[in-house]
């Protein structure tokens, strides 16, 4: 079996809920940053991408069931250039970046783009089918942006309560504090807008046009610089009177998308550049529907496992803060030094637009260890339903230290 490498990884700005790109398909998103992506290896000739994998969690409206397949065309790539749309909800995009990197260890493809987006302020609501024909009653519209929608009544309650709800219940079971998790979120802030003062961002991010007078979102749009925890600390709490979880300390819903370029170690001469890292180990894992946030624990140790290393060899971790108490849980368990997590800020700050959020973590943790020298790193996502997925990566471009 060959190796799989990550070559290029680019995004849009992540926007806030009804924000800057509120009136960008999602369909539009997905093509800017399949060019963009592109764009950053002008040798390669397109036609030679075997498979463009692509993430999304709705598909329900303009997403049109298959968007990678929509991005491909409307980027201009050659029709003879394949797509499918992968949804494993907020994983969506790292799952993408797992099964390209079998296709390309296995032989079955030399080149493939990854990525994902989502337009959650464009999700549609929908109408559930009436059962006989002409029936008398109101009919409810069913919001798709987020969580649980139609749910069958053979589901468990237990298993279906709200995704803010499942997070309470995992600060009452490790019994993280509020003041933790405000802690956490305002840190979240702080590195995020530290980062794009420093430059961090600057080749990651690929600024969006928003409207024809030439505005563009050139900059993540939910970082609050001088946030802190007496700030947060003044929130209401959102999904229980007296509970831990508010609007400052958990994601927000947003936009955006993201791509990631994979090839083979041999692919690199079509391509134009050497790899940044290697894709070293995979993991997934599942349990109880409502305990997903504590999910990343044992994806995360599987994928060391998969590598060949352990949390020892470790100088970097992207996890997905989709709360902050289930990020705590996550840091907790592993035993790792929490300075090491998510240094350039989280979604917390940078939002989580659910399709688009695997893709960066693998584009920055690659750019993170390449930036430091560092070795190896592990990106991290939770997913509603009780799921998790995490990838180990190792740095091929050199240590400088």
């Amino acid at each position: 079996m060959t190796e799989s490498y990550v070559y290029a990884a680019v995004r849009t700005p992540f926007g806030r809920f009804s924000g800057a790109l509120a009136g960008v398909r999602p369909d539009d998103l997905a093509a800017l940053v399949v060019n963009g992506v592109t764009a950053k290896v002008p040798a390669l000739d397109t036609k030679e991408i075997d498979e463009v994998v692509w993430g999304n969690a709705n598909g329900a409206g303009e997403d049109n069931r298959n968007v990678g397949r929509m991005a491909v065309l409307l980027a201009g790539l050659p029709t003879s250039v394949p797509a499918t749309t992968v949804n494993r909800l907020c994983g969506s995009s790292l799952d993408s970046v797992i099964i390209a990197s079998r296709a390309i260890e296995t032989g079955d493809a030399d080149i493939v783009l990854t990525g994902g987006v989502e337009s959650m302020t464009r999700a549609p609501w929908v109408l559930p089918k009436p059962e006989r024909a002409h029936p008398a009653g109101d009919v409810t519209a069913v919001s798709t942006t987020l969580g649980w929608r139609l749910v069958n009544e053979q589901m468990p309650r237990e298993w279906t309560v709200s995704l803010g709800e499942a997070n309470e219940q995992l600060a009452d079971r490790f019994r993280i504090s509020r003041k933790r998790q405000d802690e956490f979120a305002a840190r979240s802030h702080d590195l995020a807008d530290r980062a794009w003062a420093d430059g961090f961002y600057d080749n990651l991010v690929m600024p969006v046009p928003v409207d024809r007078k030439g505005g563009v979102l050139a900059r993540d749009e939910g970082i609050r610089p001088g946030s802190t925890p007496e700030k947060l600390a003044a929130l209401k709490p959102s999904f229980r009177p007296d509970g831990t979880i508010t609007a400052g300390n958990a994601s927000p819903l947003s936009d955006g998308a993201s791509a990631v370029l994979l090839g083979s170690k041999t692919a690199a001469a079509r391509i134009g550049t050497e790899p940044l890292a290697r894709i070293a180990g995979r993991g997934v894992f599942a349990l109880d529907p409502q305990a997903f946030g504590f999910a990343p624990v044992e994806a995360a140790n599987r994928a060391l496992k998969s590598a060949g290393v352990t949390w020892s060899d470790i100088s970097a971790v992207e996890l997905n803060e989709a709360f902050a108490v289930q990020s705590l849980a996550c840091v907790d368990a592993w035993g790792i030094d929490p300075s090491i997590v998510n240094t350039k800020g989280g979604a917390i700050a940078l939002g989580h637009p659910l399709g688009a959020s695997g893709g960066r973590l693998i584009g920055t943790l690659a750019h993170r260890l390449e930036e430091w020298g560092e070795r190896w790193g592990v990106a991290a996502i939770c997913i509603g339903v009780g799921q998790a997925l995490a990838v180990v990566l190792e740095n091929v471009t050199g240590a400088s230290r």
